[in-house]
């Protein structure tokens, strides 16, 4: 047999009686594959392995110590031969084709009836691959398949829905929430999903997944754009993109597409740049929707707070520079945290307040000769690095032309950065330790 003239099809066994000839390790398996499909299995061998004696004494299955008999087909639906007997493995099966039984011939698959595939199961997607009778390729090909199918390589979105709900909209400017669709509707479902600081590998696995999945995306202009054009034919993108001035929608707009989405049975997925609770507004959207009946599932993003950076070769924390840091949006904060050169402050979205946030750091005490960088664009072919003192950051700003989305790193560990040679005095050497 090749594998041009099987005819791929799944079999519900829920309740149905099915045989298994065979105690050992492959009747083992495939008993509990069949198990696991809800099937009524009945085992007969005079002896068995341990995987059989333990489904048998846990009460799983009905384990019959004998040798294989011609009534032991009465009823039975599906029929798996593992006896490690060609000759008993033959028998079994030429009987059960004599009563019209599918049956799975281990010892010789040419001659076999029916083929047992790899399987594996994601979410509600069963994989299942044959490949020509050679099980070890049939596996790699399906771990191959998963792996793609967890990665969202592969789309995973629902096509066929319980019930047909128009919700087709002009992707324009959203509309404000008020007439949801009734409760009969099948309910969807949100997920904030962090995309890290615009790289579209820096996304997490789960977030790839999930966009894999998705109906509709809700998108941020600081998210992995990228990753907007792998989407499958029919996923409908909304923008919602802030800019400093510029807001596509508002934050309450925002949290009604969202619950709109979800509650016209959407699978809908909040593509939000770095991470949705870090300055990213994520908990007012999961506590909107969840007031509003609808599920939500948060995924972590990598924070642009310590990416972007890091993409300009800056830890936050170095041994020897700084062993803390915070990050803050603006002036207003600062008056509160650490102003030394050793507590590393990351500010977001402080380009506009540069001058201020400088004053209050220089009011406080943080001298003028305390490294700053800005990181524009951070992960991204247009990222651009500028370093100078706190003394004269803000003039560099103006002279190169800073702008938004950019993040500011004021401390010692600027000195790391291979973009602060020959501007600011190089970090020293960590002190070794000694014992």
């Amino acid at each position: 047999m090749s594998g041009i003239d099987l005819y791929p099809t799944s079999l519900r066994l829920l309740g149905r009686d099915v045989l298994v000839v065979g105690g050992g390790a492959v009747a083992a398996r495939r008993a509990q594959g069949l198990l696991d499909a809800g099937a009524n299995v009945t085992v007969v061998a005079p002896e068995a392995g341990p995987g059989v004696v333990r489904l048998a004494d846990a009460g799983l299955l009905t384990w019959v110590r004998r040798g294989y008999e011609t009534a032991d087909l009465d009823g039975k639906w599906f029929v798996q031969t593992a006896t490690g007997q060609p000759s008993v493995d033959a028998r079994v099966a030429a009987e059960a084709e004599d009563r019209r039984i599918w049956c799975v011939n281990a010892a010789d698959h040419e001659a076999s009836a029916a083929w047992t595939p790899a399987v594996a199961r994601v979410d509600d997607v069963t994989v299942a691959v044959n490949a020509g009778g050679d099980p070890r390729r049939a596996k790699a090909l399906k771990d191959a398949i998963v792996l793609a199918l967890r990665t969202g390589r592969l789309p995973l979105r629902r096509h066929r829905k319980a019930a047909s709900v128009d919700s087709a909209h002009d992707g324009a400017r959203p509309a404000l929430a008020g007439s949801f669709p009734s409760a009969s509707v099948p309910v969807g479902r949100v997920a904030l999903v962090g995309g890290g600081p615009g790289d579209a590998g820096l996304i997490t696995v789960r977030g790839r997944q999930l966009l894999a999945e998705a109906d509709v995306v809700v998108a941020d202009r600081l998210g992995p754009r990228g990753l907007l054009s792998e989407l499958g034919e029919g996923v409908r993108v909304i923008e919602v993109g802030k800019a400093p001035g510029a807001h596509t929608a508002t934050q309450d707009e925002i949290n009604a597409v969202l619950v709109r989405e979800a509650a016209a049975g959407n699978a809908v997925v909040r593509l939000k740049g770095g991470d949705p609770y870090v300055l990213g507004r994520g908990g007012e959207e999961a506590q909107y929707c969840r007031e509003h009946g609808i599920d939500v599932e948060v995924v972590p993003g990598v924070t642009s707070a310590v990416s972007v950076p890091a993409a300009a070769g800056i830890p936050v924390t170095h041994r020897g520079l700084a062993t803390g840091f915070s990050v803050a949006t603006g002036h207003d904060e600062l008056a509160e945290l650490p102003a030394r050169p050793d507590h590393t402050i990351v500010l977001l979205m402080g380009v506009r307040r540069l001058a201020e946030s400088v004053a209050v750091l220089r009011s406080r005490g943080l001298g003028g000769g305390t490294p700053v960088a800005i990181v524009e664009r951070g992960w991204t072919p247009e990222q651009r690095v500028t370093v100078a003192t706190l003394d004269r950051i803000v003039d560099r700003a103006r002279t190169v032309g800073i702008s938004n989305p950019a993040v500011i790193v004021i401390g010692d560990v600027v000195r790391v950065s291979p973009y602060a040679a020959g501007l600011v005095a190089a970090a020293p050497a960590p002190a070794l330790q000694t014992t």
